[in-house]
């Protein structure tokens, strides 16, 4: 793991300090739906206001394509934010220039200023070097604080680290902690847990963690292609038949390197994909041609709880079936409470991330059961995938 600075080593008292969040929250009728994530940034908010920092928070909201664009403004965040953080929240018409060094002169020790969207302009996703500094122009130090953008080598996560001396934020260092535990220096044996739709967008995900882990567990519309590959019929499922080479070419090597891949051995099967369709229990050799794998039967739930009863770390992405859809969530929901039962015993460490994962585990009720559940998507995906990631590269020492 990357050797980085914290909020510990840093002295921020009457220091502008420039704080990379991701504030690219869900927003309906103008007003903030969901808090997670900036729930998430308030420990390193907090902390720099109250040691009298300038707090100038830097964000980007949609993809406006280095153009102004009214939807993508940040300023309704700012309202949202205010109200939420209990402080006001200064908001800035742009993010470089005088606007910017007018508001930052003009406040005081403590005060929390946002400036518009960085993604206004073109440089941020060129990562700019000019427009970094004109970003750096007002601040004294840099925190990153947004692990969720910090797969991406844009100027205000990686070009601007090069110009101030750089830290991580709570949030940032709690991820990598956490991150670092699980897959980096983790107590063993290690399981992980992918599902999703297919295998196509987590080819190098796969690869990578049959290398990392004990035991690997394929859910959802992935496991489908597996079962392809092995000779199974898996009748109408989401299957990518495409790539059954590719998927014995998985299970061959994880044989070679002594990891286990667990495939559902009982499903639930359905001919439509709504709510409340008619469904049956079946083993994996027993589908029809006009049905759908939709869950994971209780008899697979079943096998995989005594599975995790041997491990000591889990790592999860992706859900087991259509968690979308009752009742089709069945299997998705028991392992989470499974999982949540053996981390609150101190008998498991859980990390789990990814956004359909998360949209699951809150379904199921377990989101404060787990060790650490990361707000990332993309940039889970990455570090799973062992990739560096530019933003956290950045802050190495």
């Amino acid at each position: 793991m990357v050797e980085f600075k914290t909020l510990d080593d840093l002295d921020v008292s009457g220091k502008t300090v420039l704080v990379r969040v991701d504030l690219n929250v869900p927003v309906e009728d103008g007003k903030i739906a969901d808090f997670t994530r900036i729930d998430r940034i308030l420990p390193t908010l907090n902390e720099l206001a109250d040691k009298g920092a300038k707090v100038l928070l830097l964000s980007h909201f949609g993809r406006p394509k280095g153009k102004a664009v009214p939807d993508m403004s940040l300023r309704p965040i700012a309202d949202g934010l205010a109200a939420h953080i209990k402080r006001p929240v200064t908001f800035i018409e742009d993010c470089i220039g005088e606007p910017v060094a007018k508001a930052v002169s003009s406040a005081s020790a403590g005060d929390v200023l946002l400036a518009e969207n960085v993604r206004f302009h073109a440089g941020e996703e060129k990562n700019d070097t000019g427009f970094a500094k004109e970003l750096a122009a007002v601040g004294d130090a840099y925190v990153n604080d947004a692990f969720s953008c910090s797969h991406r080598a844009h100027a205000s996560t990686e070009a601007l680290a090069h110009l101030l001396p750089a830290y991580a934020g709570r949030n940032m260092e709690a991820e990598l902690t956490a991150l670092s535990k699980a897959l980096e220096k983790p107590a063993r044996p290690v399981m992980a847990v992918v599902g999703g739709a297919k295998i196509s967008s987590k080819l190098d995900l796969l690869f990578n963690l049959i290398e990392k882990v004990d035991i690997l567990v394929i859910g959802g519309g992935m496991a489908n292609t597996f079962l392809n590959a092995k000779g199974v019929n898996v009748g109408a499922s989401l299957c990518e038949h495409d790539l059954a080479e590719t998927a014995s070419e998985i299970l061959a090597k994880a044989e070679k390197v002594g990891c286990d891949v667990l495939l559902p051995a009982h499903v639930v099967l359905a001919k439509e994909f709504k709510a409340g369709a008619t469904n049956r229990t079946a083993g994996v050799d027993d589908v029809q041609a006009d049905e759908m794998i939709l869950d994971v039967a209780p008899e697979s739930v079943t096998l995989l709880k005594e599975r995790l009863a041997t491990v000591k770390t889990l790592i999860w992405n992706g859900p087991f079936g259509a968690f979308e859809i009752d009742p089709f969530d069945a299997g998705t929901v028991a392992v989470a409470k499974e999982v949540e039962k053996l981390t609150r015993a101190g008998e498991l460490i859980s990390v789990a991330g990814g956004g359909d994962t998360v949209s699951a585990l809150a379904k199921a009720g377990v989101t404060d059961g787990l060790t650490y559940i990361s707000t990332a998507g993309g940039a889970f995906l990455e570090w799973m995938e062992g990739k560096t990631l530019p933003g956290v590269a950045a802050l190495s020492r």
